[in-house]
């Protein structure tokens, strides 16, 4: 026999059937069981309200509210009131008692009513107005100048200083309310205070008014109704206050 002849014996494995170990079978029933906890909890989230859901959420907590329902008002039936007719009882009147005439004393003649006259109190100030040329104080304007100037005296024709004189009211189509002290014009004399109107002499008749004051503001003289004029003569107007005795 050469060398490199085998005999080889050819020996059958037998073939096991296939079957399902323990492991095998408890694989597939916690991949069943999975699968059944699965989808439980996936319905409970898309059905929370279901009867499969032990804890079911609060409506409230969950912002779903129960839907109203509407309850008519029944209402009760319409009843009417009777009237009762209460009894009519008969007022028996007592006798009233005639008052006998008296005479009433009267005169043909109307009584005439006599008004006791009020006593107007006189303001401490009394004012002169004077009507000049602005020339006199002003020489160097001529005519083109108008204003009102003047003092302050006392019942002796002693100059107060420091009083204080108003003007208000309109002066060519404008209205002027200004203050000044007198002793601050001292062309006048020692008392003497102005008043600048405009350069061009004007008519106007009581649209301006001057009033002397005292250091509260309250009035020591009537309101002085001051009228001005066109005239070169007339376009300064001077007023003195001069306390009453």
């Amino acid at each position: 026999m050469s060398k490199d002849n085998y005999s080889y014996e050819e020996t059958s494995v037998p073939v096991q059937n296939a079957r399902l170990e323990i492991w095998d079978m408890l694989s597939i029933l916690t991949l069943i069981l999975t699968l059944c906890i699965g989808t439980y909890y996936v319905a409970i989230f898309l059905f929370p309200q279901s009867a499969f859901n032990p804890l079911k959420p609060d409506p409230a907590a969950m912002g779903i509210f129960p839907t109203p329902t509407l309850t008519p008002i029944i209402l009760d039936a319409t009843w009417t009131v009777t009237p009762t007719q209460a009894a009519t009882e008969t007022q028996t009147l007592v006798p009233t008692y005639t008052l006998a005439p008296s005479s009433t004393p009267f005169s043909l003649v109307t009584p005439t009513i006599t008004f006791t006259p009020t006593a107007t109190p006189k303001a401490p100030f009394s004012a002169t107005i004077t009507y000049i040329a602005s020339t006199i104080i002003h020489q160097e304007d001529a005519c083109n100048w108008q204003g009102i100037g003047g003092t302050v005296v006392d019942a002796s024709n002693t100059d107060m200083l420091r009083m204080t004189i108003r003007l208000a009211g309109k002066y060519n189509g404008k209205s002027k309310t200004e203050l000044t002290v007198s002793s601050i014009a001292p062309a006048y004399g020692k008392s003497g205070y102005e008043f600048f109107l405009g350069t061009v002499p004007i008519l106007s008749k009581g649209e301006l008014n001057l009033q002397l004051l005292d250091q509260a503001g309250l009035p020591l003289s009537d309101v002085i109704n001051i009228d001005t004029f066109n005239d070169c003569s007339k376009n300064l107007v001077l007023v003195r206050f001069k306390k009453n005795p």
